[in-house]
């Protein structure tokens, strides 16, 4: 029933954040959300191994006594921090003469991750190096505050015992002295405690010294951050699940977690996002950027190992003598160390098994791949790891807005001239940030520049002409990023299918074109593959539905081939192509809409001898085109879709394809269908809304027939009794064919049916036919069915001929006359009761029943589902009925309205009832 399915179901809506409108625009700048769609402009900064906020101003404060080692050794490790790109504060450096020093200091170690005290001979002798010294190791305990303590040329037994250089005492007899019994008993403390760290003892040369402790500082704090994108937006709400997973050991045994997406859709930006916030709490981690392009380099996947060992183990270099070692020792480190790990752009299994190994143990690591492939959790279970699979979200309206603007403009909304356009080009990007980024990136303004800021709107207008889907022009940055999914295509009938898809298939449904493109392009097994590289999707009503940009990056690359294209989709080529009737040996797809040939082009009938020369033709599609001349010579077809045919008959040449899958002549002109041979590989015909359609005939000449839709063929008063012996035939849609019942009249009187449907049938569609007498009398019902529609038909009772002991889904909306549905089976997944006012019980064969959807809306006299609720008045409830709600009783002779129910919602009457759950 995937073809119709739409009809049998309630509809529902997306939700997204809207855009703004422009003139509200001025408010809505003076006024920026904190919620979690808020702005982050920029790298985020990795937090410390604390709670406390991530946006830390310096990695390094140095605390250290001026007269002592300001222009010798301190300063020669303030430039060997800063030439190791570490940040670093030193006080001379930072706070300008004359201001109060300790609340810069404070609020400098404050806003540090760690600090080296150079405890050099005089540094006991200043209070203000005292005081530093206590607010550090306060830090420390605070917020792991990392401290490394150095010792310059003094010993650190003195510092430990306060002794010689490091022996303070009180010296109250100074007015105003800092030097009170309570600060010098702190700051023996703060001593004793600085000098029980590990800290590291100057010796030898003063050079590898320094070398040293930023050795130390690099690896303790693991600076190593990868850079984020500007501008990112709503990253922390798509984070929450990833970080709650990362950050609760206990809550999982799933050790995996694979973002997946199409091509710039935000991947690879969300996993540097978690990996900055979360590396932090983890004993090491590594960013592996774009394993998928290593590993086609030569020792690239050596290297990958290499820098992998290299960040888990820290230290230098790790020396690997073959990737079967280096797999090994990964493996072993997984499992002894709690590492997290990122694994950018995966394409392969087979990387995963290089990289990862296969999980023997129980391990605290985590594991981060970004990929294209939604069976990427299949590859990982061949390795013994959980896998998670989350498919990232592409932004919604109003983020998708926010990003061309700041791109554009560095700011969150745009100019009022451009606000409409921008609002269009968001639409278009579909919610991908890199289109959304290099579209607008490409179209900012200069703030110096008054021509072009005068010109800014006639830019913008032009910019978005020539986004036109249907030449398929893709900005070469964004095609060449989302190519790589469509060239990692394992086989060329994949490639091929995709792009037939692109031209002929968006929006049909999966079913119809798997029988289609089955034979020749292994449809079933390539669309699962191109589901899975993240190249297409499948709508819930089983259509296949694809990105825009995708179908742009198809369009431009059917484009950028030779000459004689396999496709043919535009119009005016297609009609030009046709109207110039040259042979061609390539072209296996061409579409024509006549009613869409540019304007100024005078529209002329197309001679069939024109697709005669189109030899390799398999697909066409025709919209209201007129073909003249003979049928002879017609290419085997695989799908002839022509919409407005003009025939009243079917030409014996038309359908002499033996490979025909399928038939589409949705409003057309014919009076009669009748096969003028046999056609083995006929699946699918479909004649909806042929109202001159009168009858049809010899179904014997098309055996294999699954699909037949006669939907809204409303002058139709004949079908050959020989549909009974189509014995694959499963799906009929008689929807709305009212002059089928009217010559079921006569049949009546002689008490026969029209015809029986075959044994084979399992989804049919009579909605909208009215019949003015018992369905059981029109037709005869040889098998159990799936699936059925009877919508808006005039019955009291559903036929009693029709085995319902397999249904699964069973729709009724509208039946006005309906009073009663008696012994549904447990099968029944969906009902949908809608508006069949007359209703007043529904009952199943047994208690227990598999119904997933009910819709009972409209259904005023509904009174009891069996198993889910009866209504009643409280007036015939006994007191055992009531139980604990006894004193309900009392009031019994009000009448109310019941507010906020669905089950009573719209109903006229005042009344008191009560629910009983049955």
């Amino acid at each position: 029933m995937a073809s119709t399915s739409s009809s049998m179901r309630s509809s529902r809506s997306d939700h997204n954040s809207s855009i703004p409108r422009a003139s509200t625009s001025s408010s809505m700048r003076s006024s920026r959300s904190d919620h979690n769609s808020s702005i982050y402009m920029g790298s985020t900064s990795s937090s410390m191994r604390s709670s406390r906020s991530d946006h830390t101003r310096f990695s390094v404060f140095l605390s250290f006594r001026g007269e002592d080692t300001r222009h010798s050794f301190t300063d020669h490790l303030y430039a060997a921090l800063k030439r190791a790109a570490i940040n670093a504060f030193r006080d001379n450096e930072e706070i300008e003469r004359g201001r109060d020093l300790l609340p810069e200091i404070v609020k400098a170690i404050e806003n540090s991750r760690a600090s080296v005290v150079v405890l050099s001979k005089n540094y006991a002798k200043s209070s203000w190096c005292l005081e530093e010294l206590s607010l550090i190791l306060e830090q420390k305990k605070k917020y792991n505050h990392f401290v490394l303590p150095v010792f310059y040329h003094v010993d650190p037994s003195d510092v430990r015992n306060q002794q010689r250089k490091f022996a303070i005492k009180v010296r109250e007899e100074i007015e105003g002295t800092k030097w009170t019994e309570e600060n010098v008993n702190r700051w023996k403390l703060a001593l004793r405690e600085v000098a029980d760290l590990t800290g590291m003892v100057a010796s030898g040369s003063e050079t590898e010294f320094i070398a040293k402790i930023v050795d130390k500082i690099d690896c303790e704090l693991d600076l190593k951050l990868v850079s984020t994108p500007a501008y990112l937006i709503g990253m922390e709400n798509r984070a929450k699940d990833i970080n709650s997973w990362l950050r609760n050991e206990h809550s999982s045994t799933t050790n995996v977690l694979a973002i997946c997406g199409m091509g710039g859709g935000g991947k690879t930006t969300l996993a540097q996002y978690i990996y900055n916030s979360n590396k932090h709490n983890f004993e090491s981690s590594c960013f592996l950027e774009e394993v998928g392009k290593h590993f086609k380099e030569a020792y690239g996947v050596l290297g990958l190992q290499k820098q992998l060992l290299t960040d888990i183990l820290g230290g230098k270099e790790k020396i690997i003598s073959g990737v079967s070692e280096g797999t090994t020792m990964i493996n072993n480190v997984l499992h002894m160390k709690k590492v997290l790990i990122v694994l950018d752009d995966i394409d392969e299994f087979d990387q995963l098994e290089i990289l990862l190994g296969i999980n023997s143990n129980d391990t605290q690591s985590k594991i981060i791949v970004t990929t294209r492939r939604l069976d990427i959790h299949l590859g990982f279970e061949k390795l013994s790891w959980r896998c998670h699979v989350h498919q990232v979200k592409l932004l919604n309206d109003l983020e998708s807005f926010k990003v061309l603007s700041y791109h554009a403009f560095n700011s969150e909304f745009p100019l009022q001239c451009v606000w409409d356009l921008s609002v269009q080009m968001a639409e278009f990007c579909g919610g991908n940030p890199l289109a959304l980024k290099v579209l607008g990136s490409s179209l900012i303004v200069g703030a110096e520049d008054p021509r072009e800021r005068n010109s800014i709107e006639e830019t913008w207008k032009s910019r978005l002409n020539s986004l036109c889907p249907v030449r398929g022009d893709v900005d070469r940055n964004i095609q060449s990023v989302l190519k790589k999914s469509f060239d990692s295509l394992p086989l060329a009938c994949y490639r091929e299918l995709f792009l037939h898809i692109v031209v002929f298939f968006i929006g049909e449904d999966e079913d119809y074109v798997v029988k289609i493109m089955e034979n020749d392009w292994h449809a079933k097994d390539g669309i699962r593959m191109l589901i899975n590289r993240c190249l297409l999707t499948v709508s819930p009503y089983k259509k296949l539905m694809m990105h825009q940009l995708l179908q742009d990056m198809g369009r431009n690359i059917i484009r950028e081939e030779s000459i004689d294209h396999a496709r043919v989709w535009c119009n005016d080529e297609a009609y030009r192509v046709l109207i110039k009737g040259d042979d061609s040996e390539t072209i296996e797809g061409l579409t024509l809409d006549t009613r869409f040939i540019p304007k100024g082009t005078k529209v002329s009938s197309i001679k069939t001898s024109s697709l005669a020369k189109l030899h390799k033709l398999k697909l066409l599609r025709l919209k209201y085109v007129i073909l003249v001349g003979d049928y002879k010579n017609i290419p085997e077809l695989r799908w002839l879709c022509w919409h407005g045919c003009h025939l009243k008959t079917i030409p014996s040449g038309l359908l002499r394809s033996t490979l025909l899958v399928a038939i589409d002549m949705t409003n057309g002109d014919l009076e009669k269908f009748e096969p003028p041979m046999e056609l083995n590989s006929l699946k699918v015909l479909n004649l909806t809304s042929c109202y001159n359609l009168v009858s049809i005939c010899k179904f014997c000449r098309l055996p294999n027939l699954q699909t037949l839709i006669l939907w809204c063929c409303t002058n139709l008063t004949h079908i050959c009794k020989t549909i009974e012996g189509l014995e694959n035939l499963s799906l009929l849609n008689l929807a709305q064919c009212k002059a089928l019942w009217k010559a079921s009249w006569g049949k009546k009187l002689l008490n026969q049916p029209l015809f029986s449907f075959p044994h084979s049938l399992k989804f049919l569609f009579l909605h909208g036919g009215n019949p003015m007498y018992p369905l059981e009398l029109c037709f005869s019902f040889n098998g159990p069915l799936y699936g059925m529609n009877l919508s808006c038909n005039l019955f009291e009772s559903i036929p009693r001929n029709i085995d319902l002991s397999v249904l699964r889904v069973l729709n009724l909306t509208s039946c006005k006359w309906l009073k009663s549905i008696m012994n549904l089976p447990s099968t029944l997944e969906e009902l949908y009761t809608y508006n069949c006012i007359s209703l007043e019980k529904v009952a199943f064969q047994s208690t227990r029943f598999s119904l997933r959807k009910f819709d009972y809306r409209g259904c005023f006299r509904l009174s009891e589902v069996q198993g889910l609720f009866k209504l009643a008045t409280i007036e015939e409830l006994d007191e055992v009925d009531l139980r604990h709600m006894k004193r309900i009783k009392e009031y019994q002779d009000h009448k109310l309205d019941m507010v906020g129910d669905e089950i009573t919602k719209g109903r006229i009457w005042h009344f008191q009832v009560v629910s009983i759950i049955s």
